[in-house]
């Protein structure tokens, strides 16, 4: 039996022993004995009788230890040109003392405090106070639309809102302050107090009776200690911003979460203590929150915090540099993020500029890997990269290639195999298991391990409706796609990917990997549009890379017949368009659902996740054109 059969039997048939041995490896105020339990909606709890405080254990367990002077985060912004370090002993200080503002404010354990901030040491470090507090915050993406943070706050009811002056996006600067009295006007629910910390590119007026001055309230406030909470404490709420209805608070507690992010740094991630690890992320996103600030201080090793972006701050050579100049081992990114640098320098002509001999391993998640980018990445940089599949709900990798436990060979399109901890099934509409390369639905066999979510913030029939209530005893990601006959899993999107085109049942993943691999396209996307006809027809919309000149047709032909000889005639792929760009989120997912909104001539709502709503006319203007 291989060194990873062996982990994952052992996690699968012993949970309480495997996962009580996790816990033992952090610094508790007392052990867990209850390691799984029930709670009073029969849900599966982990640790409930274990006290502990998740701010101790990332920050002051390592001063105690003699690590104090060891560098905990590394902050790199190339929109304003500072780079600061900060050592573990100091953010434990300056941690303790934001903690002492919010106290000063009236937070106490359970409330629950709002942070709408830029990628800043102050977003990590108000997070961390929260969690020393014993309450509870929910992060919203600096920038994000008043209406967006409006529902946040009205569903999260807090105390306090913490945030910026500005964020800053590659050269343009976005005052938040505007964003955040339209949100608390449009909002039922009024925080007492919002913290505005001022930032020199453009400093915000504190016109309101709430608004106080972060430094100045910092300056005044003694340092606070750490509040001992349970381990089935909320540490924080993350809404998911679906692109329909309300956000869905996802709820994570303290216990599972911490051990889960102690385990997965060694166990996935292969991270020595003394490394320096980099998620290029954003904290207001789920990998933020796992990989910017929590599992890397767990852990006890140095984490990056970049103000920036994989291109234009100046250039596609940011990531090689930063990894470069601070001796970065794991990378952590977006396939999107690895597109746009592909497709501004396709040859990948800046990598041989920077000495990447530190960085070991380069991880992608948070949208299907499609074997393009996983090859373009490979080739260019010699390194390997480990596609691993996870959600917001999860907190951490469901699948992926475990190599601080055994590394396995990689498949393209494949997220490898389901991490210890996780049973992965494939089930099909009636819940029966199918056979290996049939796709159905992508399930998780309860119980689910530490960190997955317990329950939706005050709505807890939404959790049990939403994943719970489809297949009994299973955990319904929302995500399709098949195990193959070695046990390998392939998510190949959303089921609302999934297009039925005269009664096929056809992958746009699939078509999106064929035409991904024309070497032409820099990325694309693959909808299903309304057909009288037969139900659904698909449509591929593609980007090329910088300094391409090809004729639109003649591409055309070429990539409906790659769909052709790799699907059959049976996909129908008649038409891809080329386009500037494809609408995405902030965190670099392609709104897929939008464009075959615009495709099927329905009326749609502009995402307030959108990166740039320009690209929405042009998808408008080119299907008008064709």
């Amino acid at each position: 039996m291989s060194a990873y059969e062996q982990e994952y039997y052992r996690a699968m048939t012993n949970p309480e022993v495997f996962w009580a041995e996790q816990a033992s490896k952090l610094d508790w105020f007392q052990v867990p004995k209850t390691i799984l339990s029930k709670d009073e909606n029969d849900i599966e709890r982990w640790f409930a009788d274990g006290l502990m405080n998740t701010s101790w254990m990332a920050l002051d367990y390592h001063c105690e230890q003699g690590r104090g002077a060891r560098t905990a985060i590394l902050y790199d912004s190339p929109v304003t040109g500072n780079k600061t370090s900060i050592s573990y002993q100091e953010l434990r200080d300056r941690v303790a003392k934001t903690a002492g503002m919010l106290a000063a404010q009236g937070v106490v354990k359970g409330d629950r405090v709002v942070i709408y901030m830029p990628m800043i040491p102050e977003a990590a470090i108000a997070m961390l106070a929260c969690a020393r507090l014993g309450a509870i915050h929910s992060v919203v993406f600096g920038g994000f639309a008043p209406n967006e943070l409006a529902v946040r706050i009205e569903d999260a009811e807090p105390k306090v809102l913490m945030t910026a002056s500005c964020g800053i996006e590659i050269n343009k600067v976005i005052p938040y302050k505007p964003l955040v009295d339209r949100a608390v006007m449009d909002s039922r629910w009024k925080p007492e107090t919002v913290l505005v910390y001022q930032r020199p590119e453009c400093p915000a007026e504190l016109s309101n009776e709430r608004d106080k001055d972060w430094i100045q309230a910092y300056q005044q406030a003694l340092p606070h200690g750490c509040v001992p909470v349970l381990a089935t404490d909320p540490l924080y709420i993350l809404y998911t911003s679906g692109t329909t209805g309300k956000p869905k608070g996802v709820v994570r507690d303290n216990g599972g979460h911490a051990v889960a992010m102690k385990y997965s740094m060694s166990a996935i991630y292969n991270m020595p203590q003394d490394g320096v690890y980099w998620a290029a992320s954003d904290v207001g996103w789920v990998v933020g929150h796992s990989y910017i600030v929590y599992a890397p201080l767990i852990h006890g090793c140095t984490t990056v915090l970049y103000e920036g972006k994989p291109v234009r701050t100046p250039d596609p050579g940011a990531f090689w540099r930063v990894c470069a100049e601070y001796k970065v081992e794991v990378l952590f990114s977006a396939p999107t993020a690895f597109r746009a640098i592909k497709k501004e320098d396709p040859n990948g002509a800046l990598i041989s500029q920077y000495d990447l001999s530190h960085l070991h391993t380069i991880f992608m998640a948070g949208e299907r890997l499609d074997p393009p980018t996983l090859e373009w990445v490979e080739s260019k940089t010699h390194k390997p990269v480990v596609d691993h599949w996870w959600q917001t709900e999860t907190g951490w990798a469901i699948a992926g290639n475990p190599i601080g436990v055994e590394a396995m060979p990689v498949k393209a399109g494949s997220a490898t195999k389901a991490i210890p901890g996780y049973q992965v099934e494939i089930l099909n509409e009636l819940g029966e298991p199918v056979a290996a390369n049939q796709q159905g639905f992508v399930v998780l066999k309860r119980p689910l391990p530490p960190s997955c979510l317990p329950t939706v913030w005050r709505n807890h029939d939404r959790f049990e409706s939403g994943y719970l209530s489809q297949f009994d005893g299973y955990y319904v990601s929302g995500d399709g796609g098949y195990l193959d006959e070695d046990g390998y899993l392939f998510i190949m999107g959303r089921i609302d990917d999934v297009i039925n085109v005269a009664g096929h049942r056809l992958s746009t993943g699939e078509m999106e990997e064929i035409v991904g691999g024309h070497p032409a396209i820099a990325e694309c996307a693959v909808v299903g549009v309304h057909d009288e006809l037969k139900g659904q027809l698909p449509l591929g919309f593609v980007v090329l890379k910088d300094g391409v000149k090809v004729d639109d047709l003649e591409l055309e032909g070429e990539l409906v017949g790659k769909v052709r000889e790799e699907i059959g005639a049976v996909a129908c792929f008649k038409h891809a368009l080329v386009v500037e760009r494809l609408p995405k989120t902030r965190s670099g997912k392609i709104l897929r659902r939008t464009i075959r909104q615009i495709a099927d001539g329905e009326q749609y709502a502009v995402p307030s996740t959108i990166d740039d709503p320009t690209s929405l006319q042009e998808i408008e203007k080119v299907l008008n054109k064709s």
